[in-house]
């Protein structure tokens, strides 16, 4: 992200569902998400997860059940999620956080099958 700019996604409100294991988040368009707290874990923008470069991921297996210990505000710009299993090295951006919502869906349906293909389970071993 190269900075706030008048065409940066703001987010209103930011709500933590802890026993639903879901963080809501709706944004200044009006559109809101509801994300699963696997998913913002398996998508963290962390270099732990998306590597140094294309080609460099890190598939996350295990993470179903995985909660958020904490939101930290980062400037005016992000957030940063500490998951209950110690990772905390990503910035969320809230440009991140608008794309990770719209594209949910395809995301999360490309994280399956990465799973599938990897004879992986999203379940801790």
């Amino acid at each position: 992200m190269a900075g706030l700019t008048a065409n940066t996604p703001w987010p209103t409100e930011i709500t933590l569902h802890q026993a639903s294991r879901r963080l809501d988040v709706t944004f200044d368009d009006g559109r809101s998400y509801q994300f699963p707290i696997e998913y913002l874990r398996v998508y963290s923008p962390s270099a732990e997860v998306i590597g140094h470069g294309p080609g460099q991921e890190v598939l996350q297996t295990g993470k179903r059940l995985v909660g958020i210990e904490e939101l930290l505000p980062v400037g005016t710009y992000a957030v940063q999620i500490r998951f209950s299993d110690g990772h905390d090295t990503g910035i969320f951006s809230w440009d991140y956080l608008k794309e990770l919502g719209v594209n949910q869906d395809e995301n999360w349906a490309r994280y399956l099958n990465r799973i599938e293909a990897a004879g992986a389970s999203r379940d801790t071993h």
